[in-house]
């Protein structure tokens, strides 16, 4: 079964799922998580405490609504249109992520909140 999850940013609450993976299981069990929001294109990014090693999601291929880890730099990442590694419409990280889940409402609402400064990462109650 997927871990649910509640991602806030400012008033936007939106549902996800994190997948059953080990990287996954990692951040669910780190919860809740806040963190300062970087903006790379479509994609906010952001460090949490917890490592995790590159596993067999491990991939430059992304959807909207994707939610990657990167192994590098202990960050998630969730997509929400092109990056500037695009050159079409899907989302491109800069390098490979785990896929540790993915957003179940509409990503697209992520633009309304493209000037936030923080997310919270939460279970939802």
């Amino acid at each position: 079964m997927p871990y649910p999850i509640r991602i806030v940013i400012e008033d936007l609450v939106l549902s996800a799922e994190l997948f059953e993976t080990e990287c996954a299981r990692r951040i669910y069990e780190a919860l809740p998580l806040e963190a300062e929001i970087n903006t790379w294109g479509d994609e906010f990014y952001f460090a949490i405490p917890v490592e995790c090693s590159p596993d067999e999601t491990y991939t430059l291929k992304v959807k909207v609504g994707d939610i990657g880890y990167w192994p590098p730099g202990r960050a998630l990442a969730i997509f929400f249109g092109p990056t500037p590694a695009s050159t079409g419409p899907d989302p491109v990280p800069a390098s490979e992520v785990n896929l540790v889940g993915r957003l179940l409402d509409d990503p697209q609402r992520l633009r309304e909140v493209r000037k936030a400064r923080t997310v919270r990462l939460e279970i939802p109650s």
